[in-house]
């Protein structure tokens, strides 16, 4: 199954975090947060201006992103867990390594 955003939609999968501290301390899942990181799976073809112009996205597919806390919605598709964002929500693009 593929998914298509509509408009400036984007479909992000979180990436998983380090369940272990700096000092070797295992963090338990039900301790541990959220990620707010992922990575950019689908791109809708962009905002639509009052003007009626389309605004292409600034954003591509395999995008590493950084994003708030409760930011978009969880969906499930085949066993993954993906969400459903708009560009606004994205604070930025993590580049480099």
């Amino acid at each position: 199954m593929r998914i298509r955003p509509l408009h400036d939609r984007v479909i992000v999968k979180r990436m998983e975090e380090e369940r272990k501290t700096a000092s070797g301390i295992v963090i338990p899942d039900t301790a541990a947060e959220k990620p707010d990181q992922g990575e950019v799976m689908a791109i809708g073809k962009g905002k639509i201006l009052e003007d009626g112009r389309l605004q292409p996205p600034d954003l591509k597919v395999g995008d590493r992103i950084l994003f708030g806390k409760y930011s978009g919605q969880t969906v499930r598709i085949k066993g993954d867990e993906l969400l459903v964002m708009r560009e606004d929500d994205i604070m930025g693009v993590v580049e480099g390594s």
